[in-house]
């Protein structure tokens, strides 16, 4: 009989062959209740030392008064060791010294000014132990190398790595990425996304290209 697929609001959606959860992958949405980040349908990380507290293993540097948001899509995959430094990490540094004062009992003026949000586009997959940097914005179905430093805008289905990380290639065909950005898979109800996996992992765009509604 076949199992059923795993609800978003799910904790530990890996059973193990002894029919125990895996501790190590979490659903994000069921694990993390944080102000400040907006999380996917779907989307996990993994860990082999799971935290007590994913947000802060994430994104150690997003506070529940951080003027910033980290925003992660549907579907994405998140490796061990992954964090994202958002823009609460900042120093000001367009004076003379970077040295937060504010913090040790100086004056607000060392404070600087709000940093952008942190974007995370639907299914993209993140290597173990990359670092996405304040205000980066990866497009969709983005594959991040394992221990790449990621900055900036990252355009949708490329392939990215090294630090600083730079695009290595398209994954696809530019008649493809229009053709999977149109359809948006990510956005549809999870039994028709399970109905079109063949298509979907197989890189069948012929048949995808049929689904347009």
């Amino acid at each position: 009989m076949a199992v059923p697929f795993a609800s978003p609001d799910t904790l530990h959606p890996v059973i193990l062959p002894d029919g125990t959860p895996h501790a190590g992958t979490v659903f994000l949405n069921a694990a993390i209740d944080h102000p400040r980040m907006e999380i996917g349908d779907y989307s996990y990380a993994s860990a082999f030392d799971p935290p007590d507290d994913w947000a802060a293993r994430l994104a150690p540097y997003l506070f529940d008064f951080s003027p910033e948001r980290l925003v992660i899509g549907r579907f994405c995959q998140i490796a061990d060791g992954v964090q994202f430094i958002t823009a609460s990490a900042n120093h000001r540094h367009d004076g003379f010294t970077s040295f937060p004062f504010f913090i040790f009992g100086g004056d607000a003026v060392s404070v600087p000014g709000p940093g952008p949000d942190t974007v995370i586009g639907n299914d993209v997959w993140i290597g173990q132990g990359a670092r996405i940097l304040p205000g980066a914005r990866i497009g969709d179905g983005v594959i991040v190398g394992a221990g790449a430093v990621v900055g900036g805008t990252v355009p949708p289905y490329t392939v990215v790595a090294g630090n600083p990380a730079r695009v290595l290639r398209s994954r696809f065909s530019p008649e493809v990425v229009e053709l999977l950005m149109e359809l948006r898979w990510w956005d549809w109800p999870i039994d028709r996304i399970l109905a079109t996996q063949a298509a979907l992992c197989n890189g069948d765009a012929k048949a995808l290209a049929q689904l347009r509604v």
